[in-house]
């Protein structure tokens, strides 16, 4: 069962204060020093200021590395999963918004400064970008929410905001 966790592009600690609430020890990682501050200011959990790209971490320090809308950030999104495949031992946790989606449509169509330069990923290319970089053997689930249409989530590839886990070799539990 995992016990840690790094949230990479924490910005204000919100998902990485939910991992401690769930029992997690968790510690949050930002490239931004306001969102450090503002993620200081309101929780108590470490936060490291690091970059997705170059984690400063040695290799499998944490049982679980997430990026909660955060990959969509990153000048290297792949390069960002191979670093976050180096920290783990368990597996990877992303939280990305579809492109495919109403959601995403309405991000690209908002622009400006933050959402002008993020690129969006659907589930097929997050995918894509992860088979050539996992070990063998290792799993990859997802499913995404149906927001802002509907409440819950599905395995419809066009659901606004995916929800997607990779499992390494060797970390599944025996059925």
């Amino acid at each position: 069962n995992a016990q840690t966790i790094l949230e990479v592009g924490c910005g204000t600690g919100y998902f990485t204060n939910w991992f401690e609430e769930l029992g997690l020890r968790s510690v949050g990682l930002d490239c931004s020093r306001s969102m450090i501050q503002e993620a200081r200011q309101n929780y108590h959990f470490p936060i490291v200021h690091g970059d997705a790209l170059a984690l400063p971490f040695q290799a499998k320090s944490f049982d679980v590395v997430a990026l909660i809308t955060s990959l969509e950030f990153t000048l290297t999104p792949e390069r960002a999963l191979v670093e976050a495949l180096r920290v783990t031992r368990q597996g990877v946790i992303l939280g990305v918004i579809n492109k495919y989606s109403l959601l995403g449509w309405r991000y690209r169509k908002k622009g400006g400064a933050i959402w002008g330069q993020a690129r969006l990923f659907s589930p097929g290319e997050l995918i894509n970008m992860l088979k050539p970089i996992i070990p063998k053997n290792s799993r990859i689930k997802y499913k995404t929410t149906l927001f802002p249409l509907f409440s819950g989530a599905s395995k419809l590839s066009w659901g606004g905001f995916i929800g997607m886990s990779v499992i390494l070799h060797g970390q599944e539990k025996e059925r």
